[in-house]
């Protein structure tokens, strides 16, 4: 097989997963995190356990022209990109106002702006092909708001919104768009969010990386709009929208003993 895909946040967690399975089915890879290390790591295994071309950029995403940075590099090299994965992003745990707003501006930026403009910049590309595919990474959170992450849940709710919305744009094209919104997972996100309190609970309910990636990538190749793994999960983003959001609100906010 000769067509690329393209995964950002891939040293680590699901984007990790993502890329080998997809190495896994033949695709070559263009590969972009933070850290040289952890890609040089990782695209070494992948060429020795699969046999496919491996490229990586480390970039941050969330820097100001991170994005227009990967896109560039994306188009330089002329390949045949048919997959877009939009993994990277992160949570911040806390109050509002007791969080740093540049530290929230730039998640912001990271899970909202980074998406949308590598999106708009390489769709030219995806477009060139017979069959693409853009996998972007929202949560469970996108389903309801989360006091104690309530910038963060804004930003999933938002890539949720955005890609049904392109998804039906692109309706009738050779572009498929589809929205991933896993529950807790064994990333280490809690830990990185600030969420220590909440980490020994999301441990019980944890799926791993391995069966996110798995049904990330079988709704994406299906076609589906979007896809919940997991049927606490989906019990759970099913409930958010049916049941009074005054009531999910309270309940969220007693989980996170907010």
């Amino acid at each position: 097989m000769n067509e690329y895909a393209l995964v950002t946040g891939a040293s680590k967690g699901i984007g990790r997963e993502i890329a080998l399975q997809l190495a896994g089915a033949g695709y070559q890879l263009l590969l972009t995190a933070r850290s040289e290390e952890e890609l040089a790591v990782l695209s070494a295994l992948i060429k020795a356990k699969y046999k496919v071309q491996v490229s990586y950029l480390p970039c941050d995403l969330g820097a100001p022209g991170g994005a227009s940075q990967v896109a560039s590099w994306t188009k330089e090299q002329k390949l045949p990109l048919s997959i877009l994965i939009n993994n990277a992003g992160y949570g911040l745990f806390g109050a509002f106002d007791q969080l740093g707003l540049k530290d929230q501006q730039d998640m912001l930026h990271l899970n909202i702006e980074a998406v949308v403009s590598l999106t708009h910049q390489l769709l030219p590309l995806l477009k060139q092909q017979a069959q693409s595919y853009v996998l972007n990474l929202g949560s469970t959170a996108s389903y309801q708001a989360v006091p104690s992450l309530a910038v963060y849940s804004a930003t999933k709710a938002f890539i949720l919104s955005y890609s049904r919305g392109l998804r039906y744009e692109l309706k009738g094209s050779n572009i498929s768009v589809t929205c991933l919104c896993p529950g807790p997972t064994a990333t280490g996100f809690a830990s990185r969010a600030g969420l220590d309190a909440f980490a020994e609970l999301a441990e019980k309910f944890n799926m791993s990386p391995v069966d996110v990636a798995k049904a990330g990538l079988r709704a994406m190749f299906r076609k589906k709009a979007e896809v919940v793994p997991g049927f606490s999960n989906r019990v759970g983003a099913l409930a958010a929208s049916f049941l009074p959001k005054v009531l999910v609100e309270r309940v969220a906010a007693s989980l996170y003993k907010l």
